[in-house]
């Protein structure tokens, strides 16, 4: 009989030895990893600040073409819309009334001129007296007058312009009876090329920038300081560049704001009289500009500008940031950052502050 239960006792035995074996067996935990960030390094920068502010277009030189004499518009001699020149006649006026004064006004000249003759020899023989010399010298002096006034009416008789630019319409007909300096315009020529651009800048803004200059923040760029650029309505660049000619002393007391009035060439005609555009104006260097990619600033629930930074010892610190504009894809920083912080860009979500990261370059991140 004992020899029947041996083999059963070794065959119950080894799976007892087997679950023994597995049910030591534990699963070890994988370690925790280090997140990896990018950061990019604090430098300074050499930015030339700029501002972009609207403004509208105006004519160089405007002229409201109006007669000086009476009379009857005989012919217009002008393409409305075209471009005319100084001096070029617009309006024929019927000058015959004037043209009979003229004639008569001179008609009369050479029998008055031969009386002062006559009397100027005989005042020496005292033939005549001082007095009678002076009033035919006087009436001679009065029909010359008389004469070039008639001249002056019959020249008026022309309406020339007194610019060279483009005439609009006009808003007689021949035939039409016009009279002297009238409160209705003929017709009004406007220079073009060059052409003005008038800007509104806030007072704000205005001493904003004074103080920027005075505390050393910006400094004069004096190549380019007057030099502005204009973008037109439909966001293309207008190729020619435009020099900023004075800013009014008086500020407009409802908009709060004074008037820059820019000069642009403009030879092909490509901006008209009131177009509204916008125009980047150089307000100074910034020689040590601090400038932190968009993406590597957020705000916290009050609003206020913060980043993440990786300190000497790896971990992340928070900083609470002063913006003062975008500039492209970045931030000008006016404070908060120190040269050499290395600001975080990428991996921002992973981390917090106290975080311990694993740091490596934007650049070589980006590559």
């Amino acid at each position: 009989m004992q020899s029947k239960l041996k083999p059963v006792v070794l065959c119950l035995g080894i799976p007892l030895i087997l679950l023994t074996a597995v049910g030591c067996v534990k699963k070890s935990k994988p370690l925790p990893q280090t997140p990896e960030v990018s950061v990019v390094f604090v430098r300074p920068e050499r930015v030339v600040i700029t501002t972009e502010l609207p403004g509208r277009t105006a004519a160089f030189l405007i002229a409201e073409i109006r007669p000086q004499v009476n009379g009857l518009i005989q012919k217009r001699l002008f393409t409305e819309g075209s471009e005319v020149k100084a001096g070029q006649v617009l309006y024929q006026i019927d000058p015959a009334p004037y043209q009979a004064a003229y004639d008569k006004a001179r008609a009369n000249l050479p029998a008055l001129k031969l009386r002062v003759d006559r009397y100027k020899e005989a005042l020496v023989e005292k033939a005549v007296s001082q007095q009678e010399f002076d009033d035919a010298d006087a009436a001679l002096k009065q029909a010359q007058a008389e004469l070039e006034t008639a001249q002056i009416n019959l020249n008026y008789t022309q309406v020339t312009s007194p610019i060279t630019g483009r005439i609009g319409t006009s808003s007689i007909s021949d035939g039409d009876i016009v009279t002297a300096y009238q409160p209705t315009a003929l017709a009004t020529v406007q220079q073009l090329d060059p052409i003005y651009v008038d800007i509104p800048q806030s007072t704000t803004e205005l001493l904003r920038l004074r103080r920027s200059l005075e505390d050393g923040r910006l400094n004069s760029d004096n190549t380019n300081q007057n030099k502005v650029k204009l973008i037109l309505d439909d966001g293309s660049a207008y190729p020619l560049e435009g020099e900023l000619q004075f800013q009014d002393v008086t500020v407009d007391p409802t908009t709060g704001s004074v008037i820059l009035r820019v000069i642009f060439p403009n030879p092909r005609g490509v901006l008209l009289p009131g177009m509204f555009v916008r125009t980047v104006i150089i307000e100074g260097v910034n020689e040590q500009a601090i400038l932190v990619p968009q993406q590597g600033v957020s705000r916290n629930p009050q609003g206020e500008a913060t980043t993440l930074i990786v300190d000497a010892d790896n971990k992340v610190q928070q900083r609470m940031l002063t913006l003062e504009r975008a500039i492209g894809d970045k931030w000008l920083i006016s404070s908060g950052l120190s040269l050499g912080d290395r600001v975080i860009v990428e991996g921002i979500q992973r981390v917090r502050p106290g975080t311990s990261v694993k740091v490596v370059s934007f650049n070589s991140a980006t590559n």
